[in-house]
């Protein structure tokens, strides 16, 4: 029987299985025909603390992250952490059995050295870009597009281009960066979308005592930093239940991050009370019922150079259990919703807000964008394709297969 080739996955920013796109990709992985390893850190808040576990035949290895927070000092040391931490053990995992190929997930660009190390034994380097780095550092703190730590930032993406054997990415934006400034040819880059798995995101009976007597709910699920916008949700919570007087409106909150502090103290001084709540980070059938049980999906990402062209996985969320979404108008968030969306009017917790209303107001309406959402999911935006493309990308860098016609993704229309 041939042996099943030994792929390390390693990821920083996110601990796996709760990183949904590197769980997807590992188990798809497994399922055909690599024996998957996924590298990456320990979380306390998710219960995430054992260093070796075995999950649907993945192996996982975890490490431990003590720095974590929003400001510069903790990205510096929590990279200068990673970097270090992170190739010790790869290369441990390597002296204990060779792997044919590491597949790096970004957030940050700063272990193509593994290529270099390890390139001359064989092993073959993949580039999984979910954020543009440059353009994340310029969302998240406001700074000039040319300082020190942008250009820092541009450099180490270019190095880890230019280390990759194929270059996995999210959407047709972010394809554009690798071909343009990754000077990566196009028969390289694949397209991997954020499609959530249809054997967890399926349809179950709403539960309505999670609404606790209100009439609508509207959820956000997902990670709290500055770009994700959930103060601006939070600002629009009070127009909606104080200024239009939609006290009948419930705002549940999931999730946690480097903002969760933060918004805790701005529900306090906007006086939310108990029409906004936070859960914190919650088990998937949890979160799975309050998602079964809402009425709007909110994805209230701001304006940014990286947002504009990011996929929003919680928006594939909402779409796949049937959720409206209310969203900015977002260059790749039109492209992922199509109509199962509206788009807030301005880039303002008022124009939100309204738009919520519009759609708590409007359920014929809500009912035709769920059915709309549902099948972008199904059809054009499945796991399935991502998946084939995913396949692609590994024969590609492992010298395997014809994949120039499964490089780019099929144009998407609105449904």
């Amino acid at each position: 029987m041939t042996e099943r080739p030994h792929v390390l996955l390693l990821v920083e920013n996110a601990a796996v299985p709760h990183d949904r796109r590197v769980w997807n990709e590992a188990r798809s992985l497994q399922r055909n025909g690599y024996d998957v390893t996924v590298l990456g850190p320990k979380n306390k808040k998710m219960g995430l603390t054992a260093s070796d576990e075995v999950l649907e035949d993945v192996t996982i290895r975890r490490f431990a992250m003590p720095f974590g927070g929003p400001k510069k000092i903790d990205f510096l040391l929590e990279y200068g952490w990673a970097a270090l931490i992170a190739h010790i053990e790869a290369f441990r995992i390597y002296r204990k059995r060779p792997f044919k190929l590491v597949h790096v997930a970004n957030p940050p660009d700063i272990f193509f050295g593994l290529k270099w190390m390890l390139g001359r034994k064989g092993v073959k380097f993949i580039f999984d870009q979910h954020d543009l780095s440059p353009e994340t550092y310029q969302s998240k703190f406001d700074e000039p597009k040319n300082d020190i730590v942008h250009r820092t930032l541009g450099w180490l993406e270019r190095l880890t281009y230019k280390a990759s054997d194929s270059v996995i990415v999210t959407n047709e934006s972010y394809r554009e960066r690798a071909v343009g400034r990754g000077k990566k040819a196009d028969s390289d880059v694949f397209t991997v979308r954020n499609s959530p798995d249809r054997n967890l995101f399926k349809a179950r009976d709403a539960k309505p005592e999670l609404k606790d007597g209100y009439k609508h709910m509207v959820v956000f699920v997902g990670t709290m930093g500055y770009q994700d916008g959930v103060h601006v949700l939070l600002d629009a919570a009070k127009y909606v239940r104080q200024d239009r007087e939609r006290s009948e409106v419930l705002f549940v909150v999931m999730g946690t991050g480097d903002s969760f502090e933060a918004l805790q103290e701005q529900h306090e001084r906007l006086n939310l009370g108990e029409g906004v709540r936070f859960t914190g980070f919650i088990p998937d059938d949890e979160m799975l019922d309050y998602l079964a049980t809402a009425d709007v999906g909110a994805a209230p990402d701001l304006e940014s150079p990286l947002n504009d062209i990011s996929t929003m996985i919680k928006t594939m969320d909402y779409m796949s259990m049937g959720i409206p979404v209310v969203s900015f108008d977002l260059t790749e968030s039109r492209v992922s919703a199509g109509d199962a969306a509206i788009y807030a009017k301005q880039h303002t917790a008022e124009a939100f807000g309204d738009a919520i209303i519009e759609l708590i107001d409007d359920p014929d309406r809500r009912a035709a964008m769920a059915d709309i959402g549902q099948a972008r999911i199904d059809g054009p935006l499945s796991w399935d394709h991502s998946t084939e493309n995913l396949l692609a990308a590994y024969r590609c860098a492992l010298g395997k297969g014809d994949t120039k016609t499964l490089g780019k993704s099929k144009a998407l229309g609105k449904k």
